[in-house]
């Protein structure tokens, strides 16, 4: 089960920096000049690629998450552990709405200014805070 643990930490870590830097991406997208069409292009390659890799690293995350909670019982029954998925919902709700603001950038379709994705890059750490002293605490 330790395994299980230490590799759940380890994908979880990795999924979030995505999160954490995808946004930033978008922001500097948000900042490009019209004319630049070169630096866009890059941008939307960079961003398109972490996001495929941040999706892999969220599946096994999500799959030894799954397997502490149904296969050893990790928390099953707890308030505590509702919350956290709860947490875990949004953070895949976050996900998911990266991944549709990616594909309106590369629409050209996408109005948010640089300041609104400053505000959207701070919602996983908010996420990852909560699920971390959800797990670590355990307040109810």
């Amino acid at each position: 089960m330790l395994w299980v643990k230490a590799f759940h930490i380890v994908f979880v870590a990795s999924w979030f920096a995505g999160l954490f830097y995808l946004p930033r991406i978008f922001v500097n997208l948000a900042l490009v000049e019209p004319q630049s069409d070169a630096e866009r292009r890059r941008l939307l390659l960079m961003a398109r690629k972490l996001l495929r890799f941040t999706t892999l690293l969220a599946i096994p995350a999500l799959g030894l998450g799954l397997w502490l909670w149904l296969g050893w019982g990790i928390g099953r029954g707890s308030g505590w552990m509702h919350a956290k998925l709860a947490a875990v919902a949004l953070t895949i709700g976050y996900h998911h709405a990266c991944a549709a603001l990616l594909r309106k950038l590369e629409a050209g379709t996408d109005r948010h200014s640089h300041t609104w994705f400053r505000w959207f890059n701070e919602l996983p750490v908010f996420l990852l805070a909560a699920a971390v002293v959800l797990v670590v605490v355990k307040p109810f």
